[in-house]
């Protein structure tokens, strides 16, 4: 069972997404809060596997509440929720280490099926992101790509295989598949990429990659 938090100032946003989440057999919502303040609180509490969190509230705002959260020991997957594919907030939660972002206007079964790829330690995000990261990505400046490819040069040949490939958005069944390795020894790699990079999760690998290819 994979167990969410609901974070949103707005009671019937909560109350929508609690509704469209009910009647799915693999997930249960724990537990709602209304600002970063209170999310904190609950993911000590509650232990969610996945947090869906807003991104605009007052108080606590949910890049900063997502900052926080992420510094906790074992921390949760947190999608990031708005009603706005703005730049700013993309990239903002994208980095500071958010494992997808969602427009609130996103389908019930596309919501379910994002709870469920991000449990499972994959990247989420929502087609129109997707498309403004790629354009954002075409025009980074040269000294990005530069400092982007120093820090790259601190891990192996073979990791940097690896994450290349998650910067495709390959699963580690498919980077096994593709490098010839076991899925044991894929999810090694990407760990201790993580690590020597000072990352948290699979799309901040994927933003350093394309960081590194341009410029």
């Amino acid at each position: 069972m994979i167990t969410v938090l609901i974070v949103d100032d707005e009671a019937l946003v909560r109350a929508g997404i609690r509704m469209i989440l009910a009647p799915v057999d693999d997930i249960e919502v724990v537990a709602e809060a209304a600002d970063g303040a209170e999310a904190l609180a609950a993911i000590d509490r509650d232990r969610p596997d996945v947090v869906l969190m807003d991104v605009r509230m007052p108080g606590m705002d949910g890049l900063t509440a997502l900052r926080e959260t992420l510094r906790r020991p074992a921390p949760p997957q947190v999608i990031m929720l708005t009603t706005f594919d703005m730049d700013e907030y993309v990239h903002g939660a994208l980095h500071a280490g958010a494992a997808g972002f969602l427009l609130k206007d996103t389908p019930p079964r596309d919501l379910a099926a994002a709870v469920r790829t991000v449990a499972e330690g994959h990247a989420m995000l929502a087609p129109s992101v997707t498309r403004r990261l790629i354009d954002a990505y075409s025009g980074q400046p040269p000294v990005v790509g530069r400092e982007a490819r120093q820090r790259l040069a601190a891990l192996t040949p073979r990791e940097r295989d690896v994450i290349a490939a998650v910067a495709l958005g390959l699963s580690n069944s498919q980077i096994a598949g593709r490098l010839g390795m076991t899925e044991t020894t894929v999810k090694a790699h990407v760990s201790r990429s993580l690590t020597k990079l000072g990352l948290s999760n699979r799309v901040q690998l994927a933003l350093l990659v394309r960081d590194a290819e341009s410029g």
